[in-house]
């Protein structure tokens, strides 16, 4: 199979170095429609803030060198003297479809079980079907790598569990509030991770949202972003009450809050849940909070134990991934090796046929007229049988799925044994 890919991710670089190969949808335009007229037949190129991998098909009976398209890659994005050829690594045929599927699949992901790649696969895909640089084999590949993306999501647990800590705090929190349209949360301190938490919250429709800052311009910023409304940083205790869900992530040399305090929240909240979501560094929470009851404290530390051990349950779902992505690779190739059997057999008739031709018309005026319809139906039907054998055995190895190094073997034998796409010169030159 003609099938290149080339590409960089967190394999084999840096984030500066990865950075500097991203590209925008615009800039992905321009460079398909480049590599399309000067390298492949088809192409697509997927690019994430962790990888920039391009997939094409080589014309055939032509040869890409995988340094060259890195080189190019290189140049479109001025990034010589950064990025080097030996950033990027190449596979081909086979390698290259299991790698894509592993990609869809989110199990060569930064982070295991990734749930945003298979959507940029598709953006990927959709992106080169806009530019027409798609053709069959790769619209086949990228349907079959998005087939890949769902099987695994629906028959494994690779992409459950949350492995951040700002999503592992908002998991917590949904499990504590069935519903949380119903309940309120505070953010004091602006943090990036905070910011986060927030915004994930959001995702899970979280009610009300008011944010605190020692910088009041940096919550309202927040605020102008996210919505909800902003409280003075002084007034954050008069506030404590009437929020379900509190994240603190302040720089601050000891605790904001210590038990004293929760203890009075809790009362004037009828000791109803209070979730306390600690990402100061140091903790911005009193520990022994956690004992007032119905008071859920976690801090960086037991998040980031849940989300390690949601990690490893990942890791081990790995065997069935791998599982379902070989018989993604035997089926894709088994619809590829079937591609290939009908254009092979086509040209084996065709062959036989214009050899048939040439020696009739050579020698039909030795026959009597009355005879020569009988010499043409006779050596068609000479042919057909000659055919049978071999056109049997091609079908055979596709319908039996043995396997795509089976299949393609017979084809290539074939082929070469009765010269089939060599052209005249190459026909002479074997005789």
């Amino acid at each position: 199979m003609n099938l290149l890919a080339v590409g960089i991710s967190h394999h084999t670089a840096s984030v500066e170095v990865r950075e500097r190969m991203w590209l925008s949808e615009e800039e992905m335009r321009r460079a398909l429609a480049q590599l399309k007229d000067r390298f492949f037949t088809e192409c697509v190129l997927v690019s994430t803030c962790n990888r920039t991998e391009l997939y094409g098909i080589v014309p055939s009976g032509g040869t890409v060198d995988a340094a060259i398209l890195s080189q190019f890659l290189i140049d479109f994005k001025k990034a010589s003297g950064v990025v080097h050829p030996a950033h990027f690594r190449s596979l081909a045929a086979g390698d290259a479809v299991h790698h894509l599927f592993q990609v869809a699949s989110g199990s060569d992901s930064l982070v295991i079980g990734d749930i945003q790649i298979l959507n940029q696969v598709k953006e990927a895909f959709q992106l080169s079907r806009d530019q027409q640089v798609m053709g069959p084999v790769l619209n086949r590949l990228m349907q079959a790598a998005l087939h890949v993306g769902k099987r695994v999501r629906t028959e494994t647990a690779i992409c459950e569990g949350a492995v951040s800590v700002s999503y592992a705090a908002v998991e917590l929190a949904s499990k504590i509030f069935a519903d949380l349209s119903r309940k309120s949360a505070l953010l004091v301190g602006a943090g990036e991770t905070g910011e986060l938490t927030l915004k994930h919250l959001l995702g899970k429709g979280i009610g009300q949202i008011r944010v605190a800052n020692r910088t009041r311009e940096k919550a309202e910023a927040l605020v102008a972003t996210l919505g909800g409304t902003v409280v003075d940083y002084a007034a954050v205790m008069e506030t404590l009450p009437a929020v379900d869900i509190i994240l603190t992530s302040v720089s601050s040399p000891s605790p904001i809050l210590g038990p004293d305090d929760v203890q009075r929240v809790m009362r004037q909240r009828s000791h109803n849940p209070l979730i306390i979501i600690d990402i100061g560094v140091p903790r911005n929470v009193n520990p022994a909070t956690k004992k007032i009851d119905n008071v859920f404290l976690y801090d960086i530390d037991s998040l980031s134990t849940m989300v390690d051990r949601n990690l490893d349950r990942r890791k081990a779902e790995l065997p069935k991934v791998d599982a379902i992505l070989r018989e993604e690779v035997v089926e894709f190739f088994r619809w590829y090796n079937a591609l290939q059997v009908g254009p092979t057999i086509q040209e084996l008739r065709d062959s036989f046929e214009a050899v048939r031709q040439q020696e009739v018309e050579k020698n039909i005026n030795r026959f009597r007229t009355e005879d020569r319809e009988l010499v043409d139906l006779v050596t068609r039907r000479i042919i057909n049988k000659l055919l049978h054998q071999p056109m049997t055995v091609l079908k055979e190895g596709t319908a039996e799925g043995n396997g795509k190094a089976e299949t393609m073997r017979r084809i290539l034998i074939v082929r070469e044994l009765f010269g089939i796409g060599k052209t005249e010169r190459e026909s002479d030159e074997s005789e």
